[in-house]
């Protein structure tokens, strides 16, 4: 790692890449396993599914990574704006690499209509994790924000099931407690902390109007999702909607569906 480290930090951009690929291949191997036969009937549900499933490899790597880094190292919390060591550096320079390559994956097979919502996401923290590594600033900001892959989890198992038809299951119900449960402390806890360290120091933080509106943007977009997310799951009148609708969920061409 010691002789890793300066390698990233003096060609922060082209390590990205490399993750980037590194991810892509991954994508490549999971087309390998097999998929539920409803999903394959679709070829926009195959792609939505090949896509999660990067995105769940990429939220337990770095899920378990960042709370590794703060259990281990606790300063992280407490010193957001310039403390790091190699492994969180390390940590977000994969991740950037990964949503790199989530980005090109929506855009390039023509789903960057349905997923805007994804790509503004995406593009935020694209623009801020870049911004850490390049300036080695925010990088304990950068793995607290990756607190949110912990959710990500459930909620990538959400859609998946969903895909898969499989919401009468008793996995999917017990998930969609745990989903919420998870969502709570490691998705909003996580981005209202962000919010008020940034607030709270904005008077000497470098580039601090920045980084507070971004945070706001995605504040009001996860707030939204979860007001989503528990009219999908637990208001009753929703579920009959659905329901009458038929094949409501199926039909959708959003990725980020209810």
């Amino acid at each position: 790692m010691d002789v890793l480290l300066p390698v990233l930090k003096s060609h922060p951009g082209p390590s990205v890449l490399v993750c980037s690929l590194l991810f892509r291949v991954v994508h490549r191997l999971l087309q390998r396993l097999p998929v539920p036969k409803v999903v394959r009937e679709s070829e926009f549900h195959w792609w939505k599914w090949r896509n999660l499933s990067v995105s769940m490899v990429h939220s337990l790597l770095t899920g378990t990574w960042a709370l590794t880094c703060v259990v281990v190292w606790p300063e992280t919390l407490s010193n957001i704006h310039s403390y790091h060591t190699p492994l969180s550096y390390l940590l977000v320079c994969v991740s950037t690499g990964y949503f790199v390559q989530d980005a090109g994956d929506i855009i390039l097979t023509g789903h960057a209509r349905g997923s805007w919502e994804f790509l503004l996401h995406h593009a935020l923290v694209i623009w801020c994790f870049l911004y850490s590594l390049y300036t080695q600033l925010y990088v304990a900001g950068a793995v607290i924000a990756l607190f949110v892959e912990v959710n990500s989890v459930t909620l990538h198992l959400r859609l998946m099931l969903k895909l898969a038809g499989a919401q009468s299951t008793s996995l999917y119900r017990n998930n969609k407690f745990i989903n919420i449960l998870t969502y709570i402390p490691f998705r909003l806890g996580t981005q209202f902390y962000l919010t008020w360290y940034i607030i709270h120091n904005y008077s000497w933080l470098d580039h601090g109007r920045y980084f507070l509106i971004s945070m706001m943007v995605m504040n009001v977009m996860i707030l939204i999702y979860f007001y989503r997310l528990l009219r999908a799951d637990f208001f009753t009148w929703r579920k009959s909607s659905v329901r009458q609708n038929g094949t409501h969920n199926n039909n959708s061409k959003k990725f980020l569906s209810d």
